[in-house]
C-alpha cells in the first residue's frame, strides 16, 4: 500500500469527495483529511492511501496535469 499527501484542499471537501477524485486512478483505500484538534475544523489537507503504489503514481501524475491545465479534461 502507498499513502500519499494532499495539499490545497477546500475547507468543505469531505473524505467520500477526496475518494471520489482519486478512484478513477486506481484502488482507494482510504483517505483521511486532517483536522484542528480543539476546533475540528479541517486544515486543508489530507492523506490518501491507494492499493498499490502504481495506482499512487497514476493519480499523482493524472491530477498534476490536471491541476496544471485546468478546463482540458478528456
Amino acid at each position: 500500500m502507498k499513502k500519499i499527501y494532499v495539499g490545497n484542499l477546500p475547507w468543505s471537501m469531505g473524505e467520500d469527495e477526496l475518494a471520489g477524485l482519486f478512484e478513477p486512478h486506481g484502488e482507494v483505500v482510504s483517505c483521511n483529511i486532517v483536522t484542528d484538534r480543539d476546533s475540528g475544523r479541517p486544515r486543508g489537507f489530507a492523506f490518501a492511501e491507494f492499493n498499490s503504489e502504481a495506482d499512487a503514481q497514476s493519480a499523482i501524475a493524472d491530477l498534476e496535469r490536471e491541476v496544471a491545465a485546468p478546463g482540458s479534461r478528456a
